[in-house]
């Protein structure tokens, strides 16, 4: 994939977070919107960095970071209990 690409979805992605929050009447819906995708993020690293010690391990690429960046603290769980499942 491009990087105009991953830039792209990352964008519209962001876009839809911030409109969703500005909806709801949050303050700094711009920031929470960062902040959302910022979490699930650091959730995976937090993840892929633990896993020597826990032995829960989360293949880190595109895909699994779009999931988590998109879903959130959700979409990471998601890849837990597909991990967990399949």
């Amino acid at each position: 994939m491009p990087l105009w690409g991953l830039a792209l979805i990352l964008f519209g992605t962001f876009t839809v977070f911030a409109f969703i929050h500005f909806i709801s009447k949050i303050k700094r819906p711009f920031s929470r919107a960062l902040l959302s995708m910022a979490i699930g993020a650091a959730t995976l690293a937090a993840i892929d960095l633990s896993s020597s010690f826990t032995g829960v391990y989360i293949p880190v690429s595109l895909l699994s970071f779009l999931t988590s960046v998109i879903g959130g603290l959700p979409g990471v769980t998601l890849l837990l209990f597909l991990n967990l499942f399949l």
